[in-house]
């Protein structure tokens, strides 16, 4: 009787083996900059990595926890922010893999990285919510065009262009949008001038 043989489209299963590449160190690539600038900036795009995906989930659990009048609009608004920082990540972690380096990928990694101040778990009114993004945007912002400056000094423009053509922007736009939402206007009757 011959064995029984196993089927080849039998996945192979509970795998596990060294990392191919330890976080916190750099492959060489042949980039034209050298490894001093290219620590630098992986460095300081992990931290905005993490702040933007502390954002992004920020976003998320202020859509998914919306109430009141304003529900449908920021629901829809949120979500679309929400999604464009999710664009702002990818394009973080593959600069950072670009330059040779390893990015964050999962959420224990970015809150343990994160400077943006944790909500706390349950629901908070609109202008709390809005009030948390805007300060995380700030945060943000003030990170990145510290960063900006950095690589740009050390020659690194690709990082420099990508950060300030597209995290900056972004976050810029997106605090427009939400600040808006702040300004303390009449929703039926104007405001008189009794002079």
């Amino acid at each position: 009787m011959a064995a029984k043989r196993a089927p080849e489209a039998q996945p192979v299963l509970n795998q596990r083996s060294r990392e191919t590449q330890p976080f916190g160190t750099l492959t060489h690539q042949p980039l034209g900059l050298g490894d001093q600038a290219r620590a630098a900036s992986v460095d300081g795009l992990n931290d905005l990595l993490a702040d933007t995906m502390a954002l992004r989930d920020l976003y998320k659990k202020n859509l998914w926890q919306l109430s009141g009048p304003t529900f449908h609009l920021l629901h829809l608004l949120f979500s679309q922010h929400a999604d464009e920082q999710s664009e702002l990540i990818d394009e973080l972690a593959e600069r950072i893999q670009t330059l040779g380096g390893i990015c964050i990928a999962t959420a224990h990694d970015a809150a343990a990285l994160t400077r943006v101040e944790r909500p706390p778990r349950g629901r908070e009114e609109v202008p709390v919510q809005i009030s948390r993004l805007l300060e995380a945007h700030e945060h943000v912002l003030i990170a990145t065009r510290a960063l900006a400056r950095k690589a740009a000094e050390m020659g690194d423009d690709g990082t420099d262009d990508m950060l300030v053509s597209q995290v900056v922007r972004t976050n810029e736009r997106q605090v427009w949008f939400l600040s808006e939402h702040l300004v303390d206007t009449p929703l039926v009757r104007a405001h008189h001038d009794d002079t």
